[in-house]
């Protein structure tokens, strides 16, 4: 199967909201070198995926992919990191089809020890050195994932809206 045939059928299964058991995807693996392709093999039942952050709602925003998004928005805007709305929801679906939980086992980051995670695929050592101060420390907060992985963008592509495919 090849990438752009996996990529359209997550992109379908994530609007359906179909329970995907190993729906394909070039996933976002970010991280300080060149990328891989990697494929994400997570189940997604709804596209109304929730998480247990208390950040937000603490901050006014659902607790959902919109809300997620938006607060996002509000912390890169402060920090001065570039991107939009569609930027970033664009990257998530393709990446994660809106899972928070998805992370992928088996590409060559996970066969060293550092499978990618959350939202925008991201390994830990990327999420560690481009981490927003602000959010909280951990890899799969939707927030926080969301945030790093735009950061990380704006300083390998200028804004996480130049990313069109893996990276």
């Amino acid at each position: 199967m090849t990438t752009r045939t996996r990529i359209a059928r997550l992109r379908t299964i994530g609007l359906t909201g179909l329970a995907t058991t190993g729906a394909a995807a070039a996933a976002l693996t970010l991280m300080p070198t060149t990328a891989q392709a990697a494929e994400a093999t997570q189940a997604h039942t709804s596209t109304a995926v929730t998480a247990s952050s208390n950040d937000s709602q603490k901050s006014g925003y659902s607790n959902n992919l919109d809300g997620w998004i938006k607060q996002s928005l509000q912390i890169m805007k402060s920090k001065g990191i570039p991107g939009s709305y569609d930027g970033l929801k664009r990257n998530i679906m393709r990446e994660s089809g809106g899972n928070p939980s998805a992370q992928n086992n088996w590409d060559v980051n996970a066969q060293k020890g550092t499978p990618s995670k959350g939202l925008l695929q991201v390994i830990d050592p990327t999420f560690n050195a481009y981490h927003v101060n602000g959010t909280p420390k951990s890899v799969t907060d939707p927030v926080a994932n969301i945030t790093a992985a735009a950061n990380y963008a704006a300083h390998r592509y200028g804004s996480i809206d130049n990313v069109n495919s893996a990276y």
